[in-house]
């Protein structure tokens, strides 16, 4: 059995932490055949065997185990994929025309028997932030493009003693395009019309949620199992508890609560194909379900002082 890894291209990534590089590097230490496949490489054809060009590679761990040294692409080979083999839709988001288009090529694959992991089908049917906002643990939530329908939401909001929003878009990530607004502003419509033009689309507005400042949950799941979850702590006078913006992490223990939350929601994706599912969670309020590209596995390693890829890889 072959794993192959299709990511984003090499100059996109930042090898010492990203998460996909080091579930091949620990692969490849463990003797698993495991190659890189990049966009320019990818195709589909009804009449050719499938046969990819990938790339090895040479990696090397700090001495933590979880954190890269080095990272260095090797040498080019086809490889025929068979019904035997893996292929791990590692592209980042946004969700957006290209990546869409991955995930129909790759439904293509899937239906050969192919397995593909996280899912295409799995990732097709489930928005990372809509399906948190269905669950009863979400925060209140607008979504849309309706200023007249928005400012109804806020003055709900105001009546529930809220006094900041947040507003952010529906399809990104690593917190672009957050912003926190009062609900007192003169110019409240305005500001959501001019996110919306920002956005081209639906935005998302919800209450600012005060235990933020306190820190938010990331936990990742992979088959319903728990790997292990940190509290990202937000830098003094932030209030985005983003690592790659400097908050800080540490390791954490989920409530019984959040975690029987977690579990429910794994079961019902795991009906769908997605297996490898990472969690934000603020306060008692899960606030998104990551599994485009789940990330943060070395930082969560890091935090719990082993390699977790070891772990997600029994669970292949």
């Amino acid at each position: 059995m072959k794993h192959i890894l299709f990511i984003d291209p090499i100059e996109k990534l930042n090898p010492k932490k990203d998460s996909t590089l080091m579930l091949a590097t620990t692969m490849k230490a463990m003797g698993i055949p495991v190659f890189l496949l990049f966009e320019k490489d990818f195709y589909l054809s009804n009449k050719l065997t499938p046969e990819f060009q990938v790339y090895d590679f040479a990696s090397e761990f700090y001495e933590d185990g979880c954190y890269l040294k080095s990272f260095q692409l090797g040498n080019v080979s086809l490889q025929p994929v068979s019904i035997e083999d893996i292929i791990h839709m590692r592209i980042d988001p946004p969700f957006d025309a290209r990546y869409l288009r991955y995930l129909w090529m790759l439904r293509f694959y899937q239906e050969k028997g192919i397995r593909v992991v996280n899912s295409p089908d799995g990732i097709l049917k489930f928005n990372e932030k809509l399906h948190a906002y269905a669950q009863p643990s979400s925060l209140p939530t607008y979504v849309g493009s309706s200023a007249n329908e928005f400012l109804n939401f806020a003055s709900l909001m105001k009546k529930e003693k809220h006094v900041e929003l947040i507003l952010k878009p529906l399809d990104l990530f690593q917190g672009i395009g957050v912003e926190k607004i009062t609900l007192d502003r003169s110019d409240l419509r305005e500001k959501f019309e001019a996110k919306v033009q920002e956005n081209n689309g639906p935005v998302v507005a919800q209450p600012f949620c005060k235990e933020v400042m306190n820190g938010e949950i990331r936990s990742l799941y992979f088959k319903g199992i728990e790997l292990g979850s940190i509290l990202k702590v937000p830098k003094t006078g932030e209030f985005l508890a983003n690592i790659a913006q400097g908050a800080d992490f540490h390791a954490i223990e989920l409530s019984s609560s959040i975690k029987d939350e977690c579990n429910r929601i794994c079961s019902e994706l795991l009906r769908d194909g997605v297996d490898w599912v990472a969690f934000d969670i603020m306060g008692d309020h899960v606030s998104e379900i990551n599994i485009t590209c789940p990330g943060l596995l070395v930082e969560v390693s890091f935090a719990h002082k082993k390699n977790l890829a070891h772990e997600l890889i029994k669970l292949l």
